[in-house]
């Protein structure tokens, strides 16, 4: 395992491209209604992130091994798809809840984001699957502090979220970031308190869990890239890149419109 510990520069390099990433996020909240496409979200983000931020839209071409170039600039996972949807001519409707997934690359940094939107008025228990995986996000990130370990962010993020009667996604997790999209370590959403390697300041890297309201299996889709619950339930997803300071943790992935933590 190789963890690229960030300088002083770098970590500011980080900062503002992980703001520009949620800056769109803000951006893209007032279209995600009724009616519109997954595909025009995508297009209205690329447009705002080439045009007006120029950044780049990390996912765009993104090949990892064993994998097909992604087509799109964001991701889009709506209702019981759990990552990875890919933007398309899918209209959203009322109740829906979409999963919004953002990575900008700026002067060759990486910033990494995402957030779950409401359509109109979803299920009661829609809305609660994405209030305690928002919970969940913030449990972890608030176990982030030196010489904790990676096994107390995943413990955390399990005990509550089991405890709510909800199940943990394993094949996917954080990971480190920076001027990889994917570097070392991987942080993983579920896990045992005291275990792994401990963190250091200089450290950033994102915590992502997934949620499932049924089981935690899930499958993959024949266009190679989006993840479903294997029961069909529903899922929801949030994401912030942290810092690990001295003293504790730097949220790096917050703008104006980014909601309070819970």
């Amino acid at each position: 395992m190789s963890i690229t510990i960030k300088t002083l520069e770098e970590i500011e390099r980080m900062r503002v491209a992980c703001r520009l990433a949620s800056e769109v996020l803000d951006f893209i909240a007032p279209h995600v209604k009724a009616g519109v496409t997954t595909g025009e979200l995508d297009r209205l983000c690329h447009n705002y992130m080439v045009d007006v931020q120029h950044t780049i839209p990390a996912p765009l071409h993104y090949t990892p091994p064993g994998h097909t170039p992604y087509p799109r600039s964001i991701c889009t996972s709506v209702n019981h798809q759990v990552c990875h949807g890919i933007p398309s001519l899918k209209v959203l409707k009322n109740g829906d809840i979409v999963n919004i997934d953002i990575t900008v690359i700026k002067d060759g940094f990486h910033g990494d984001t995402s957030r779950m939107y409401c359509v109109g008025e979803p299920s009661k228990q829609a809305q609660r699957l994405c209030a305690i995986t928002y919970e969940a996000m913030w449990l972890g990130i608030r176990t982030v502090h030196p010489d904790h370990h990676l096994g107390d962010i995943g413990q955390a993020i399990q005990a509550f979220v089991e405890n709510a009667g909800y199940s943990v996604v394993r094949e996917f997790c954080g990971h480190g970031i920076g001027r990889d999209f994917h570097e070392d370590p991987q942080i993983l959403h579920y896990g045992r308190k005291g275990t792994g390697i401990k963190l250091q300041p200089g450290m950033t890297f994102t915590i992502e869990p997934m949620i499932n309201a049924g089981r935690r299996e899930i499958r993959q889709l024949a266009d190679g890239w989006t993840i479903v619950t294997a029961d069909h339930s529903l899922s929801a997803q949030w994401e912030h890149t942290v810092l690990v300071t001295e003293t504790g943790f730097e949220v790096l992935t917050l703008s104006d419109g980014a909601p309070p933590p819970p």
